[in-house]
């Protein structure tokens, strides 16, 4: 697969996933942010924006991978 076609394919997967962690953390947080204290609401803000980084990651290092 070229480097061009890559980085299109994980171009789209990064949105789509961007656009889904989005979404799920929000209804993550709507459903469980009232019933908990401060602290641990906000380490589940926290949490919740910094696990993405992780699968993002992955696809962006399979984007810049060289041909195999």
């Amino acid at each position: 697969m070229s480097l061009r076609t890559r980085k299109l394919i994980g171009t789209a997967l990064l949105i789509a996933f961007v656009i889904f962690w989005a979404f799920f953390s929000m209804s993550i947080a709507q459903a469980r942010l009232a019933a908990m204290s401060g602290l641990a609401g906000g380490a589940l803000v926290v949490f919740l924006g910094l696990v993405w980084i992780i699968p993002a990651g992955l696809i962006i290092r399979w984007m810049a991978r060289s041909r195999s």
